[in-house]
């Protein structure tokens, strides 16, 4: 019989990131990013507030002129001050050389260097500007994530395969080139950052795509072909449903295979959405995979004929609005409660087994059904609920629940 267990994580080296570990025998680490003009400060340290409190355990932030790298030890300071110790990742594109160089403040700030092979430089000035880069890294004692992207592929490098291929007695098709070419790139600019002195223990690498069967495929050449820790990431993922689905069916089939060592889910806000949301995709994907615990899962039923009023939905969100509000300090007076499991459920064809199942249950009367809830603590029938005060009641028990078993 096949385990139920995902295959067991690719050795890696660990890399430390400010006071995160990702690699070697550390969990797999969430990263999100922001959207705000780095240069203001005051918006661009609320929202890294904000995704840390959402559970980001790293993030990223762009550094593209003078004036956002100049804002970088302002917002470092000002986390500090709001009593958040979370690395900030510096996402550098063409001039991250020259803006290293000009404001060393900014390059002691950041906990790690973000570049792409593909545009650090061109020409002459790339291994110049690259080097600029590895030696900064050196000087301050930061590690490195070298990001290979589809969408900026070193063409010198992709011209080049593109020879050898011709030259194949069975050439490779296109699509295989230029995933050999976005591996090529990371692998060959990692070799290089050694052989300027970075230790291994300092480098990070990624190779983005935009494809779901194309980036599983770039990550398991990537993983087979070295010892570093892997950032996970379909690039572009997309706005809504699409770019959660797709990033969720390419980042899961590798995560089971034990191939990847950090995770960021580049969803697209909607007008007006929380840039959250990306870091809860992320953590639920973990969680779900049974491969993290950030906070109690929930369960609940989709609903059908028998569940026409919409009260189990309410209780459900309720529930799990309940929960994400009180994590923070839960987190903190109650250790292990991210383990706790929570079941919501509309009617007796499922309800009572599921509720069973879970640490805390209620299966709610479906249409037709008698009035009242039972409520299972432990896989056994605690009480039953009856009456419009369903809800309060049952978030109450939650908190009973979490006091005396999580202390």
């Amino acid at each position: 019989m096949s385990s139920a267990v995902p295959s067991p994580r690719r050795r890696s080296i660990p890399v430390r990131v400010g006071k995160v570990v990702v690699g070697g025998d550390a969990p797999v680490v969430v990263q999100s990013m922001t959207n705000t003009d780095t240069a203001d400060i005051k918006g661009t340290t609320q929202q890294i507030a904000e995704l840390w409190r959402a559970g980001s355990e790293k993030v990223r932030i762009t550094v593209n002129n003078e004036e956002s790298a100049a804002a970088v030890p302002h917002i470092r300071d000002r986390l500090a001050m709001m009593g958040i110790d979370v690395p900030i990742i510096g996402d550098f594109h063409y001039n991250g050389h020259t803006l290293l160089e000009a404001h060393p403040a900014c390059a002691e700030a950041l906990a790690k260097y973000r570049i792409n092979p593909g545009n650090v430089g061109f020409g002459k000035k790339k291994d110049t500007q690259f080097a600029s880069i590895i030696e900064k890294a050196l000087q301050y004692d930061k590690p490195v994530r070298i990001g290979a992207n589809w969408g900026s592929l070193d063409q010198n490098l992709a011209a080049v395969l593109m020879d050898e291929n011709a030259k194949r007695a069975e050439p490779w098709d296109a699509a295989r080139v230029l995933r050999e070419a976005l591996v090529r790139s990371a692998l060959d600019s990692a070799e290089r950052a050694v052989e300027l002195g970075l230790p291994k223990d300092r480098i990070i690498l990624s190779a983005k795509v935009s494809g779901v069967q194309e980036l599983i495929a770039v990550y398991r050449d990537l993983a087979a072909r070295c010892e570093y820790p892997l950032h996970l990431g379909l690039t572009e993922a997309g706005m809504g449903s699409k770019g959660i689905v797709a990033s969720t069916a390419a980042l899961s089939v590798l995560l089971q295979e034990g191939i990847g060592d950090t995770i960021r889910i580049s969803l697209t806000p909607e007008p007006g959405q929380s840039r959250t949301n990306e870091v809860i995709v992320a953590q639920q994907l973990l969680q779900t995979m049974g491969l993290r615990a950030f906070t109690p899962m929930v369960t609940a039923c989709p609903g059908c004929g028998r569940t026409t009023s919409t009260f189990f939905q309410e209780l459900a969100k309720t529930v799990e609005e309940h929960v994400r509000e009180n994590m923070p300090v839960w987190k903190l007076k109650h250790p292990g409660v991210e383990n706790l499991t929570l079941a919501v459920m509309g009617c007796v064809v499922n309800g009572p087994g599921e509720s069973r199942h879970a640490n805390i249950g209620i299966s709610l009367p479906g249409t037709g059904e008698a009035p009242s809830a039972p409520v299972f603590i432990d896989g056994e029938k605690a009480m039953t609920l009856k009456g419009e005060n369903i809800a309060r009641e049952f978030v109450g028990i939650i908190d009973d629940y979490v006091a005396k078993n999580f202390s």
